[in-house]
């Protein structure tokens, strides 16, 4: 679990909640015409713009902003480091039984055991790079969509209730009324975008580039564990990936 994510969201409804429990009575913010502009509009405008196979796939990869955890990095430096002291020693056939943390690694590593030319390697685990990277980025376009038309489809709603209130001016007390409730598709439109689509997409993108540097460092320590190179090279090349205090420490400790 992404506790920021969750953290976020949660503390930004709480928020929004508390002001209007505190201002009036909640049942003044509700108003299903509304929901239904807002919320039904703006999902089937993005249907419009992308196919239904995306649009699914989007609601699936939305759920990496919050279940979604990389390994970490220096973690998984020491277990390459470690896969390639043993490849060295004993050879490649000897990492068939080692566990490996994660699926693309294990992919990789599989390859290596299989006996691929490093060339055929690369490719396997670039496309496999590129596709994990178009899901993502289609996941956070979605969304993006959905924040774009989510205000867009509140101001639409907001006049027609707006157009409905003129037509009825014959009764003065109405109108205020029926000005708020034109107003409410507005504030349903911001709260979508602001505190729900906007800031998954953001998270879908950082997800995207924290896994794409993660599948390069594998890609990395894969072709050198099969050029035999040393565990210490590996180790002082995967390094580089380190953030820059982390790789300082890093060199203090191997130098002591």
């Amino acid at each position: 679990m992404d506790i920021a994510t969750l953290v976020g969201l949660v503390g930004a409804l709480a928020i929004i909640l508390s002001s209007i429990l505190l201002g009036a009575s909640p049942l003044t913010f509700v108003n299903v015409p509304s929901l239904l502009i807002v919320i039904g509009g703006s999902i089937f405008v993005v249907l419009a713009k992308f196919s239904i196979g995306q649009f699914l796939g989007a609601m699936k990869v939305a759920g990496r902003a919050f279940f979604f955890k990389l390994p970490d990095v220096e973690s998984t430096i020491a277990e390459l480091v470690e896969l390639a002291a043993i490849s060295r020693k004993q050879g490649l056939l000897a990492l068939e039984d080692k566990e490996i943390s994660a699926p693309f690694l294990k992919t990789g590593i599989q390859l290596l055991i299989d006996g691929h030319p490093p060339e055929t390697v690369r490719a396997i685990l670039d496309k496999e790079r590129v596709l994990t990277l178009d899901r993502n980025r289609w996941g956070a376009k979605i969304f993006s969509a959905m924040g774009d038309v989510g205000p867009a489809m509140g101001m639409i709603g907001t006049l027609v209730g707006l157009v409905q209130m003129l037509s009825n001016m014959e009764d003065p007390k109405s109108i205020g009324p029926a000005m708020a409730v034109a107003l409410l598709t507005t504030l349903y439109g911001a709260m979508l975008a602001t505190m729900i689509c906007l800031p998954i997409a953001d998270k879908l993108t950082l997800r995207m580039t924290e896994e794409a540097r993660m599948q390069a460092l594998w890609i990395d320590a894969v072709l050198a564990i099969q050029e035999g190179t040393n565990p210490r090279t590996i180790e002082q090349l995967l390094a580089s990936y380190l953030p820059p205090d982390k790789r300082t420490k890093a060199a203090d400790a191997e130098a002591a």
